[in-house]
Parts: C-alpha cells; structure tokens; sequence
C-alpha cells in the first residue's frame, strides 16, 4: 500500500520578516516544490501563496503564516507533498515506493536482495540492495533491465556488469561479492599504467 503523503522537506528557517519559510527539499531540485499549491505540515493542509528557490533551498509563503513569529513556530516540521498532485516524469519513481522492492538478476531470475537504501549523490540515485551479500547498484540503464514498482521488483544485471563497450563496472573488476572500494582502486592502478604514471 502506497502512503498518500510523501516527506518532501523540512523547515529549517525563517526568511526575512514577512513570515517566509526557508525550505531544504528532500526531492530531485528544490524546482519539484514549487509546482505544488499544496504543502502538508503534520498532516494538515496548508496553501503556498509564493514559492521561489534561493541557493538550492525553497523560500515559501504559506497562507496563514503572515509574521516572522508565526514562521519561527514551524522550525523544524517535516513538509508532506500529496502524490496524488505530483505527475513524475516517465521512469521516475518515488524513493518511498523503490525502498523493499526485491532486487532479481534479470538474467537468472535469482534474488538477489531488497532495497534498503536509495542514496542520492549528484550524478545519479544509488540503490543499496541487501541480501546474502550487499549492493550498491546504480540508478541507469546500463545496470537496470526493468523496474516494476506495482509487481513489486526491479530486475538488474546480476553481474553488474555494464553493457557499453570499453565503460567497466565493479561487476566488471571484482565479480562477487562486490567490492567496489577494490574495483576503484583496481581501475586507479590501470589508469597510472595507461598514463605511463605507474
């Protein structure tokens, strides 16, 4: 069952004195916010008159929050977003709907483990899969064969292994169990050699 409100944020500060609420996403960009007309502050709905962002956070007016005061009062709360008012682009997916999907090897069908972390660095999402062994399996094409959110799994090359002639992965170094701190050093040592450097 799929929770109607999603954490999106939370507020960490007040803005100036006209009651704006300083923001931090927990979402893709902190643009994702300002589409919605709607925020929800323990579980009660609360309507944005304005919203901008200011250096990766979300500055917010909320309706009914009208002084510094009433602003300051909201330090600290958690801001929900309806899904139901969110339309993701095709093959996005929210974070709270990946976490304890099963992980199979689109080859073999095998599990490999579940989905107990997204991580979120720059470049692309991470998922931390476990199972007998752990995984960290990025968020692309080149290493997912299909995600199926409603089945309930997401099917990924079990080897790890990408599949773009001359891109390696850890799957590609190490084999299993994963070792990526290896896999990095690994293709560090080659680079020196290549370079000559080594």
């Amino acid at each position: 069952m799929k929770n109607q409100f999603l954490e999106a944020g939370q507020i960490v500060n007040t803005h100036g004195v006209q009651g704006e609420v300083k923001i931090v996403p927990w979402c893709d960009s902190p643009e994702f916010l300002l589409q919605l007309d709607t925020l929800y502050l323990d579980g009660a709905p609360v309507k944005v008159s304005a919203a901008r962002v200011h250096k990766g956070n979300v500055l917010a007016a909320l309706e009914g929050v009208a002084d510094v005061n009433a602003a300051m009062a909201l330090k600290g709360k958690t801001v929900s977003i309806d899904r139901s008012g969110v339309v993701l682009p095709e093959g996005r997916h929210f974070i709270a709907d990946l976490l304890g999907l099963e992980v199979l090897d689109a080859g073999s069908g095998e599990k490999l483990g579940v989905v107990a972390d997204v991580l979120t660095p720059p470049a692309h999402e991470v998922y931390v899969v476990k199972g007998e062994h752990e995984y960290m399996i990025p968020a692309v094409d080149e290493f997912l064969a299909e995600t199926n959110v409603e089945g309930g799994y997401i099917k990924v090359d079990g080897r790890m292994a990408t599949s773009l002639p001359g891109v390696y992965a850890a799957g590609d170094c190490t084999g299993q169990p994963l070792q990526l701190a290896k896999a990095v050093g690994q293709g560090q040592t080659a680079a020196h050699f290549a370079l000559g450097l080594g």
